[in-house]
């Protein structure tokens, strides 16, 4: 069975170095901002860049996500958190 959305957030906030949470929930900015750090993305993470910004910059850095299309600063979809899971997991390796 495939992990669920609010697994796979939890999963990529503790690769993060952030905490779980118990109930479903997006992710923080300062999640964002630590996923942002941990993929490499090419967003100022030290000024207050926006969530959508955030966002946009992640799907560049990850593989197989496109941060240019329409939806690049919109909330993160299964797909696109199971391929952030993925490439954390490769970068604990």
């Amino acid at each position: 069975m495939s992990p669920t959305v609010h697994a796979l957030r939890n999963e990529i906030r503790v690769s993060v170095g952030r905490f779980e949470r118990e109930v479903s929930s997006s992710f923080t900015k300062e999640a964002l901002s630590a996923v942002c750090d941990a993929v490499d993305a090419d967003v100022d993470t030290d000024g207050r860049p926006s969530k959508p910004a955030m966002r946009a910059a992640i799907r560049e850095a990850v593989d197989g996500l496109d941060g240019e299309s329409e939806a690049g600063g919109d909330s993160f979809r299964k797909a696109d958190l199971q391929a952030i899971a993925e490439a954390l997991r490769d970068d604990e390796q």
